[in-house]
């Protein structure tokens, strides 16, 4: 197999994501005009690594060939894992949630979970977002600065995650924690005192197993109106999640549905701070242009940078042939910039239509279950802080999480105007 002289650092290496903006851009416009869809090896694994080594993986960096391979899951597996290096066997427990799975047993999880998720749940929710979102402001609007990430964007999801599935307050923080390890493993932040990575991974998942396990437990039999509740408590047996079902479903929630809205919220003010002009036209007409400005958010964003397939037969993309078993990543991010699908790709551009993004990633069985709420969640925060916080603005640069797997900030320092609480 032929490859081209393709960007340094690689695409699929974390050092890649953490450049200025400026050469990431730049190198993900030569993927799509020079190697739309290419071939690139995967970092060498130390001997003792329990990460086997792999030949590498095709990249597909044009909003097309990701649509396509998004439209024919059977032959675009996801199984096999949904990141380009393989799992060891023991993480598939934790980490092999719904995700990662094919249909039929993708179709009948999906559906059992997407109870969750229907209008009339997310109508419940929605009273509860505007609440949390009202509190996290309220409980910053005196400082006048912050760190817009840990104090603001991480605070909202993770709250309306564990509410949903009726996990106590007394977890929030552990579970927060254990979400920035197993998706930040490979940043010097997250990396563990001993180094171990994997370790501190595989420990990140038990803990969240545990406490998905004792909630669970403890609604048998209850009648509340959280998740975990109606699904241990389902009348029908096939709707009814095992205790290893439910535990991915969490993490995928807790690492999914957390991460990827924060993120979002996080680099939605960046964009806005360097768009006033975007800014002021949101504002002027907040609830008309919300549907537009969230969907810009995250075509921007793109908090999942990619998505792992796995050939299940021999077939062509983009003129490329690949073969039974060949890895197939899919960056959403650089399709959310193809200059054939997007008119001025890198504009922020509230007003955006058509925006035929792949930030919740591409059509077919594995769209975002959680798209709804979390647009819902990027609306009900940013009109708070137009409301509360109207001059609310990054003073500095994001620091960018060391990832080619999620576009994250870590922090981000922000400064405005103190005004007085609401609720003393």
């Amino acid at each position: 197999m032929t490859t081209l002289e393709t960007p340094t650092p690689n695409i699929i290496h974390n050092e890649f994501w953490v450049r200025d903006q400026r050469e990431i851009e730049k190198d993900l416009a030569w993927y799509r005009s020079n190697a739309p869809v290419t071939f690139v090896e995967e970092p060498i694994m130390p001997i003792e690594s329990p990460i086997p080594q792999g030949a590498g993986t095709w990249i597909l960096s044009r909003h097309a060939e990701i649509l396509e391979a998004s439209r024919n899951p059977e032959i675009f597996s996801s199984a096999d894992g949904i990141t380009i290096l393989d799992s060891p066997p023991e993480f598939n427990e934790f980490f092999n949630s719904m995700i990662a799975m094919d249909d039929p047993q993708h179709a009948r999880l999906r559906r059992i979970v997407s109870a969750g998720f229907t209008p009339r749940m997310l109508n419940r929710l929605e009273d509860s977002v505007q609440k949390v979102a009202a509190d996290i402001v309220d409980n910053v609007c005196e400082r006048g600065e912050l760190d817009f990430v840990v104090d603001v964007a991480a605070a909202l999801p993770l709250k309306i995650v564990c509410d949903l599935m009726g996990i106590p307050e007394s977890n929030y923080q552990e579970v927060f924690d254990c979400s920035n390890v197993i998706l930040g493993a490979g940043d010097p932040e997250y990396v563990p005192p001993d180094g171990n990575i994997l370790a501190a991974i595989f420990n990140a998942g038990l803990t969240l197993q545990g406490i998905m396990g004792e909630v669970a437990e403890s609604k048998r039999g209850m009648d509340s109106d959280d998740l975990t509740t109606a699904l241990v408590n389902a009348k029908i047996e096939d709707d009814k999640l095992t205790s290893s079902d439910l535990a991915g479903f969490f993490i995928l929630l807790v690492v999914a549905g957390n991460e990827t809205t924060r993120n979002a919220i996080g680099w939605g003010l960046k964009y806005l701070t360097d768009n006033p002009d975007q800014r002021q036209i949101w504002s002027n007409d907040f609830e008309k242009v919300a549907p537009t400005a969230v969907e810009e958010i995250v075509r921007l964003a793109s908090p999942v940078t990619y998505m792992r397939r796995t050939a299940t037969m021999d077939t062509t993309l983009g003129g490329k042939e690949i073969k039974e078993g060949d890895k197939v990543c899919m960056f959403y991010l650089s399709a959310n910039r193809d200059e054939d699908v997007f008119d001025d790709p890198y504009r922020f551009d509230v007003l955006r239509q058509p925006n035929n993004h792949v930030g919740f990633g591409g059509p077919g069985p594995h769209f975002c279950l959680g798209a709804h709420l979390a647009r819902r969640e990027i609306t009900v925060m940013f009109r708070e802080l137009f409301n509360r916080l109207p001059d609310i603005e990054a003073s500095g640069e994001p620091e960018v999480l060391a990832s080619s797997f999620i576009h994250g900030v870590k922090h981000l320092p922000a400064t405005f105007t103190p005004v007085t609480r609401n609720h003393q």
